[in-house]
């Protein structure tokens, strides 16, 4: 089975919502993107007598990141397949029971976004396969330059969006204001793209959203908040929304300035992140690092940070722990890899999964 386009990815998803009208309602977007593609989401959820909370997942917002799309599209088919027949799941080591596939679906509702940015896989897999952006030529001006179409969705939420007050001057955040970088041009301002409006509105669909996930590649790693600086829980005042610290954000392990986290979300994300590194390990030994994602390298208008941010700029917001999976080691692995990738990868969002309780 080769990498699924544009058009598969979608059918995929409505497959799955024919085949189990029960358990699943198809999604549609309100935005279509810059080339008109209409995008969609899939809610799983089994009958409950109360609400639930829920896990949400996207993927495909880097355009060369093909096998996100395949890891949340097989995910969907196991849970519901597995649930419907009555069976388990089994990724190698990492066995889950019939049982825990029936009590997931009934205690939690997941929203799986597989494609968030279908133009910029589009153009990735028939022009160019290692464009990263989407393809939004609106800030590209009279340049003819190819470079400066296009923006990084992963650089466009709300969150420490003015990166030149907000970090040090030798912090090196990995984003830039220049239409023309060709990998991480934030866009304008924060929600400048649509595929980034679809995320916000889905997540403003589902109020009991409390756990998200961006599955990217590639590096092995399961990310969690922050990813501007490193992590502190002993003063609250120092935190992204206070101007008193600008300008002091992004270099590690100094001491003027850390992000405050409150131990015990920190404490729980790094249980849930433990709990993905511990199911992918389980498959055939691959080993995921579970660290903040400023260990990776410093960001700003990341789709995790934004997502936890929103409780502390507005009270009203339910709390939402965000979380990065980096898979594999390749933007493009041959599909024999890319297809014990997505069995690591799925066995370890099974296992996130389970770990919320």
């Amino acid at each position: 089975m080769p990498y699924l386009n544009t058009t598969e990815v979608e059918s995929a998803l409505a497959s799955l919502a024919t085949a189990y009208p029960g358990t699943t309602q198809l999604i549609t977007l309100p935005e279509d993107s810059v080339e008109g593609r209409t995008a969609h989401a899939l809610h799983i959820g089994g009958p409950a007598p109360i609400p639930k909370a829920c896990v949400m997942m996207i993927g495909g917002v880097h355009a060369r990141e093909w096998g996100s799309c395949e890891i949340l599209v097989h995910l969907a088919a196991d849970l519901l397949e597995a649930d419907h027949n009555g069976t388990g799941l089994g990724y190698g080591a990492t066995v889950v029971t019939a049982a825990e596939v029936h009590d997931l679906l009934r205690r939690l509702d997941l929203v799986l976004f597989p494609l968030v940015n279908p133009d910029g896989r589009q153009y990735s897999q028939k022009v160019d396969p290692m464009w990263r952006k989407n393809r939004n030529p609106a800030n590209s001006g009279i340049s003819l330059d190819p470079d400066c179409v296009g923006v990084d969705l992963n650089r466009n939420y709300d969150f420490l969006f003015d990166f030149g007050t907000a970090f040090a001057p030798t912090a090196n955040p990995q984003v830039s204001t220049d239409p023309c970088d060709p990998q991480v041009y934030q866009g304008p301002r924060p929600f400048s793209e649509p595929e980034t409006r679809n995320v916000r509105w889905l997540l403003d669909q589902f109020p009991r959203t409390r756990w998200f996930v961006d599955v990217h590649s590639y590096s092995e790693d399961m990310l969690y908040n922050w990813g501007d600086d490193d992590n502190q829980s002993v003063d609250p005042a120092m935190n992204y929304r206070n101007a008193q610290f600008d300008g002091l954000r992004g270099l590690p392990n100094d001491v003027a300035y850390a992000e405050y986290i409150p131990k015990t979300d920190e404490d729980g994300a790094v249980l849930l992140a433990e709990r993905f590194c511990q199911g992918v390990k389980g498959v055939r030994g691959r080993t995921y690092k579970p660290m903040s994602g400023f260990h990776l390298y410093p960001t700003s208008g990341t789709s995790d940070d934004y997502v936890y941010a929103r409780h502390f700029d507005d009270p009203d917001q339910g709390k939402v722990l965000g979380f990065t999976v980096e898979w594999g080691t390749s933007f493009h692995p041959p599909w024999a890899e890319m297809s014990r990738i997505i069995l690591d990868v799925d066995a370890g969002l099974v296992e996130f999964c389970l770990a919320t309780a």
